[in-house]
């Protein structure tokens, strides 16, 4: 039996600084945009709250 993951990277765009970058779906610290240091993810136990705008989401 063949198990899939439920999570996923998900590659974003910052808000702020229009920066793309990919993150962890199931983020467990804050995730901070790599240029301009703004928080793009929150962790909530699970899932994480992302703040920037998806462009993708990657299998």
């Amino acid at each position: 039996m063949e198990t899939t993951p439920k999570s996923k990277f998900v590659k974003v765009r910052c808000s702020k600084c229009k920066n793309e970058q990919i993150i962890f779906g199931n983020a467990s610290s804050i995730v901070r945009c790599l240029v301009c240091d703004k928080e793009l993810a929150y962790p909530t136990g699970g899932k994480s709250r992302i703040s920037a705008r998806v462009l993708e989401v990657l299998e």
